[in-house]
């Protein structure tokens, strides 16, 4: 509790910051930085969007920028659930920008797709992977595609996955980030890591706080909540500071002050909502998709304990697919793009070429 109260603080005095440094316009009304066009002749080809799309019956928000809006669309899939990946895409994009036309969507109670009535009980995984079937078909036919690209990190990988099985004629191929294998399994590795990491430097704390949570798996939310800062606190997820990831965040022209309060409710509201229905039962793609019709790239850290990279080996080694490459990032956790961006973006960039520019 304590901790949520310090990033509370530490977020409304970087809203305050962000305001004077930016002033009114930034704060208050979002908008999204033009790309130059590098086109020689006068046709401006380039994409930069901040949009309300209606998606499921309800207005959700999307950010589309491309320096050539011929070139494939990324359709990325932000965690969380609630996690919204758009306030860092000033930060992480440039460079995919001029490969992809990429697409971040805020997705429904996430960011500024978190409405002021947000009504909780839609959040099921049939309306979230019906909503981003929705997008991937306005993708298509807004840029003349037959085929996208779609990544999913964490949460999104779920749906990614899901999607990717249920839908190859749209996709180029799925890109996977962090992806979720098995959540008891999973709860299992990082319990065993974690409290191997105790012994090894003696520290009573963890012991003690695993002793209270008991074995997994943890069906209860507020035990998963718990567990799951356990890891991230030693270092099992991110992997930036939580000072230095809001201080990317709150330089987001795309995000208003309310936006930044929007994302901090949706975030820690998480997958409450979904609890039931989903992560108090065991998810096994392993057993559920054994096979794709598509390419899949997994791209994994390997001291990620949220998602443990044992388990994507794992999955990697037995998924049939036309195409497959594990891609590992030996200095990460959870988010590699955040932990080792040169080399994530470079990756993305050589797998659009094995589809383009040849």
């Amino acid at each position: 509790m304590l901790k949520k109260m310090i990033t509370t603080l530490a977020l409304t005095l970087g809203i305050f910051l962000i305001i004077i440094a930016f002033g009114v316009r930034g704060a208050f009304f979002p908008f999204t930085n033009p790309i130059q066009s590098s086109n020689n002749n006068s046709e401006n080809l380039t994409v930069s969007e901040l949009i309300k799309i209606e998606l499921g019956g309800m207005d959700q928000y999307i950010l589309l920028r491309g320096a050539n809006r011929t070139n494939p669309v990324l359709l990325w899939l932000h965690g969380g659930p609630g996690a919204a990946q758009m306030p860092l895409a000033h930060h992480l994009d440039k460079k995919l920008e001029q490969k992809f036309i990429v697409v971040h969507w805020d997705q429904r109670g996430a960011g500024k797709s978190n409405h002021r009535h947000f009504d909780e009980s839609t959040m099921t995984f049939n309306q979230f992977m019906s909503d981003a079937h929705e997008l991937m078909r306005y993708l298509q036919t807004r840029f003349d595609q037959d085929k996208i690209f779609l990544l999913g990190h964490s949460w999104g990988s779920q749906l990614g996955i899901e999607l990717a099985a249920k839908h190859p004629d749209d996709l180029h191929a799925y890109i996977s980030i962090s992806q979720v294998v098995d959540n008891y399994r999973g709860y299992e590795i990082a319990h065993k890591w974690l409290t191997d990491q105790a012994h090894q430097t003696n520290n009573q704390t963890i012991l003690e706080h695993l002793e209270e949570l008991g074995k997994p798996p943890y069906t209860a939310h507020s035990d998963h909540v718990q567990f799951a800062g356990l890891i991230g606190d030693h270092g099992g997820n991110l992997d930036i500071s939580l000072g230095k990831l809001a201080r990317i965040a709150l330089g987001a022209p795309e995000y208003s002050l309310t936006d930044y309060y929007r994302w901090l409710n949706g975030a820690n509201r998480g997958s409450g909502p979904m609890w039931d229905e989903i992560y108090a039962h065991q998810i096994n793609y392993i057993g559920q998709i054994p096979e794709l019709e598509i390419p899949v790239y997994f791209l994994a850290g390997l001291h990620d304990y949220n998602t443990p990279y044992e388990l994507i080996q794992e999955y990697f080694e037995m998924i049939e697919a036309p195409q497959k490459e594990l891609i590992l990032f030996d200095q990460s956790a959870h988010t590699p793009f955040l932990g080792e961006p040169t080399t994530f973006t470079d990756e993305l960039c050589r797998i659009k070429q094995l589809y383009f520019e040849k």
